[in-house]
């Protein structure tokens, strides 16, 4: 059976960890437009060309309005992504998002990355240091894949240093789409929401020069800020988002560069290529997890199939990252690859507002391991390395390494 001829379940079933799945090719060359059911049993519409996820993910017809009494649901008990609940406080759309997007893309900016990198490099100098002593082999995702964007988002919202860890749990209850039942979602989304609370209470009585007092500072909706349930869920949106998805693509670059060592090689000799190769890196990741899903609020054309209103629409940036008609030999991993316009970040009004955060953390990550640890190299063969089930992020289970 073709695959414009059966619904597949979605995400697609893959055990390689790196590699994308086979169907993938098949839908962008025969069915761009596809039926796929969800963990939750409820359909979709899943988009793996490059120009139709750029065109769906830039139309404000296609909205982040899942809570829609006829959006699908993405998992069974309600949970992944964010609660839906939530979702609707920072806004959707329009001059409101607009605003929101410039108060708090102010502590995003490239300069202010740059300002930020030096604490960076000594966080990663740290966590490398603990690995070593622990002696190989190590865990790269445990070791320093996980904490380092935990600690550099923590410390851009005045979280203190005793706490990071609690972040972990929640991040991963709020993204994972079928590893927690709804009463262990909603408890983990609890705690969560009063830690916010009590933060966002704690910074008003004592405001520091983090992202979370400033927001404050700004005043109320009446003096162009936000409200306290705003500042509230954008510090725990923020926090979420700045951490699950850095945190596994650390794993997933440097797996990708160690197997085929050719690749590792070619940075120690030229550390130059660095920002293309995590550039690359992000294109080339076949293990993204779920990709964006939009509820379609007025009757559209993608790729000459006329959707109905109320379509839930799954965009795989990852299948479109791996368009041969956008990248030449896309199939392939070029660590000189520019431009390269990939999907990773999103496209249009909604692109991920964190991606100077993420690019530098990336950049930071390589710089300091090839400096420190040339001789790394993957403890287990490629085909045993494990994707993380479940996760609205894709990730690997361990990354074990040795030096």
């Amino acid at each position: 059976m073709s695959v414009n001829e059966q619904v597949l379940s979605y995400p697609i079933p893959n055990d390689a960890a790196l590699d994308p799945p086979a169907e993938w090719a098949e839908l962008r060359a025969k069915c761009p437009v596809a039926h796929v059911t969800l963990p939750s049993g409820d359909r979709a519409t899943l988009l793996t060309r490059y120009e139709d996820v750029k065109q769906v993910l830039a139309d404000p017809r296609f909205t982040r309005q899942l809570n829609a009494p006829d959006a699908a649901r993405l998992s069974a008990d309600g949970g992944g992504v964010f609660s839906s609940e939530m979702a609707t406080i920072i806004p959707d759309s329009g001059e409101e998002h607009q605003h929101w997007r410039r108060l708090v893309g102010k502590w995003f900016t490239a300069k202010r990355m740059n300002a930020m990198r030096p604490a960076m490099i000594r966080i990663a100098e740290d966590l490398i240091d603990d690995m070593v002593k622990r002696g190989a082999p190590g865990d790269l995702r445990a070791s320093l894949g996980f904490p380092l964007p935990v600690y550099v988002i923590c410390d851009m919202l005045g979280v203190p240093a005793a706490d990071r860890d609690r972040f972990s749990y929640w991040s991963d209850t709020l993204l994972n789409l079928t590893r927690y039942g709804k009463a262990e979602i909603e408890a983990a989304q609890g705690e969560f929401f009063q830690y916010m609370s009590d933060l966002v209470a704690a910074k008003r009585a004592e405001p520091g020069d983090d992202l979370l007092s400033e927001l404050i500072a700004a005043g109320g909706p009446e003096d162009g800020g936000l409200s306290d349930i705003q500042i509230l869920v954008t510090g725990m949106a923020l926090l979420v988002a700045g951490h699950e998805t850095t945190a596994n693509m650390i794993g997933k670059m440097v797996s990708m560069l160690l197997a085929d060592r050719s690749r590792w090689e070619r940075l120690l000799g030229d550390p130059s290529l660095i920002r293309t190769t995590v550039e690359e890196s992000l294109r080339f990741d076949a293990n993204s997890g779920f990709g964006l899903p939009r509820y379609l609020n007025a009757e559209t054309e993608v790729s000459g199939t006329v959707l109905p209103r109320g379509t839930t629409v799954v965009c795989s940036m990852a299948a479109a990252n791996r368009d041969e008609t956008a990248f030449d030999d896309a199939g392939e991993m070029d660590l000189t690859r520019s431009p390269n316009p990939h999907l990773a970040f999103g496209s249009g009004a909604h692109s991920c507002l964190g991606q100077a955060l993420a690019r530098t953390e990336l950049q930071v990550v390589l710089e300091v391991l090839l400096r420190r640890l040339p001789t790394l190299e993957l403890a287990v063969p490629v085909e045993e390395l494990e994707r993380v089930e479940g996760l609205a992020v894709g990730g690997l289970r361990e990354v074990p390494v040795r030096w």
